[in-house]
């Protein structure tokens, strides 16, 4: 994990560089006369698959009994696995693009000894009882991005979305079914860059965030960091691929139930444009 953790800090110092670096000079000076391949289009359509590393702590509270954080992966076995997910950004404008993703999160292990006692939904889970576990974590990403600096071989512009994250998490045991849930639209702000060294080959990142203050409210908080840092080869103006690195990192407070919850690790896409 310590190298992960390395990665993802070094990859956000590189985005962090690339804009500084890349912005004032787009600002400034002529684009190339030979334009990117893959700027021109109006559809575009993605599908492909993330492999992230979890790391997924849930706190649930009944009946007056106040839960402890349950490690789904140290204390309940859930394993890292292969997720797909679907992107779609339509395209009015050169500057404008809508953008919604779908991905769904869905781990599910049989009958795993619990390996730490704790207390969750008001029930005391003693080490060794055999317990099933479902974490269903549906997020749903829909947004606007604005490039206020475009020229043929890159721009940099601003994201609004609101990402909708839909939570469950059951636990299932001779002593009983248990389950938590959440659900809330997310507000987030971004900034988002891409440059083309080559005019088929395009470097970009992004980062969108949210922020609840702590004092803000006694029975609420929350924050959602989302970075992705990648590289596409467009095969055509049509065609391309990516592979990339993305870290999503939640947290949220509803009264005495709580949830952090993290996902790091590569992907793959294929991509087609209309």
């Amino acid at each position: 994990m310590r190298n992960v953790d390395w990665f993802c800090h070094t990859a956000r110092a590189v985005f962090g560089l690339l804009v500084v670096a890349v912005a004032p000079a787009m600002a400034q000076y002529s684009p190339p006369a030979d334009p990117a391949v893959g700027e021109d289009y109006h559809v575009e359509v993605g599908y492909g698959f993330w492999n992230p590393e979890p790391s997924l702590l849930v706190n649930s509270e009944a009946l007056g009994i106040l839960g402890t954080d349950v490690d789904l992966v140290d204390d309940l076995g859930i394993e890292k696995k292969r997720l797909g997910k679907l992107n779609v950004v339509l395209r009015p404008g050169t500057k404008h693009r809508f953008r919604f993703e779908y991905l769904p999160i869905k781990y599910e292990t049989d009958s795993v000894p619990v390996q730490r006692e704790f207390i969750f939904n008001g029930q005391r889970y003693r080490v060794g009882l055999p317990v099933s576990t479902l974490a269903d974590f549906k997020t749903y990403r829909i947004g606007y991005e604005y490039d206020f600096i475009y020229r043929n071989r890159g721009f940099f512009g601003v994201l609004f979305d609101v990402k909708y994250t839909d939570v469950n998490v059951e636990l299932n045991s001779v002593i009983g079914n248990e389950f938590t849930t959440a659900v809330a639209p997310i507000p987030t702000l971004g900034l988002v860059g891409r440059v083309y060294p080559v005019k088929n080959l395009a470097i970009g990142g992004e980062v969108s965030m949210l922020r609840i203050p702590e004092n803000l409210s006694d029975d609420y908080d929350g924050r959602y960091t989302d970075f992705d840092l990648y590289g596409t080869l467009n095969f055509t103006k049509n065609v391309g691929a990516t592979v990339g690195y993305r870290s999503v990192d939640v947290f949220y407070r509803l009264d005495n139930d709580s949830g952090t919850l993290t996902f790091k690790g590569l992907y793959l896409n294929g991509v087609v444009r209309f």
